[in-house]
């Protein structure tokens, strides 16, 4: 916040390759289910300005996730 990181933590497991058609990722308000039991469904929106979000990932390609073969099937699934 204001040039400063504001929160930072470790996401141990996420979903590797599909994500629900009906959620969403939103930066700044919540549009599908609440991330947190701190905040209701509804009325959560950020009142400030937002001018960047960056996630950083760090040095792991994470090609150990899947296999070459998978790679390939999916890679070709979205031709």
């Amino acid at each position: 916040m204001d040039g400063k990181p504001d929160g930072t933590g470790r996401v141990e497991m996420t979903v590797p390759m599909i994500f629900s058609a009906d959620e969403t990722c939103d930066v700044g308000r919540e549009g599908g289910s609440p991330v947190s039991p701190d905040y209701g469904a509804t009325g959560n929106e950020f009142s400030g300005k937002v001018n960047w979000v960056q996630i950083d990932l760090g040095k792991d390609d994470h090609d150990h996730m899947i296999s070459h073969e998978e790679r390939f099937r999916i890679a070709m699934a979205k031709q």
